[in-house]
């Protein structure tokens, strides 16, 4: 038995994305005038691969069909491609950065809300409705 609903994972694995999107973005903005940098970016996950793992999740008995799991990071981080550069071959745009940066912050903000809301369900019963 699952203490935890399958929600408060992909709650969780939401989180995860968003900080390391969070973290990727605030290293291109710190390299925004470092010569020859390659902006950086955070891939999300395929449905394909999406699927397989929530298919391995669901997986009740032994017989049924195994998928592997990718030795690849579940977030890739690569360089953005980019045909445009500064003078210095650096291809960071800090206006696009910022505007990626703020999109995630609200996007983690109303996740964490979501999880407090989750948790505080949770509370109301074990609690039994008391406070």
């Amino acid at each position: 038995m699952k203490l935890f609903s399958g929600t408060i994972n992909t709650l969780e694995n939401s989180l995860k994305y968003s900080t390391l999107k969070q973290n990727v973005i605030s290293q291109n903005i710190a390299n925004v005038d470092t010569p020859n940098y390659k902006a950086k970016e955070v891939l999300k996950p395929s449905f394909s691969s999406e699927l397989k793992s929530a298919m391995q999740a669901n997986r009740t008995d032994s017989r049924h069909m195994e998928f592997s799991n990718s030795t690849q990071s579940k977030f890739p981080v690569v360089s953005k491609p980019s045909s445009l550069y500064n003078h210095n071959g650096n291809s960071v745009d800090i206006d696009k950065e910022m505007s990626e940066l703020a999109e995630n912050q609200i996007y983690y903000n109303a996740l964490i809300d979501r999880l407090n809301g989750k948790f505080n369900t949770l509370k109301t019963v074990v609690t039994g409705g008391r406070h």
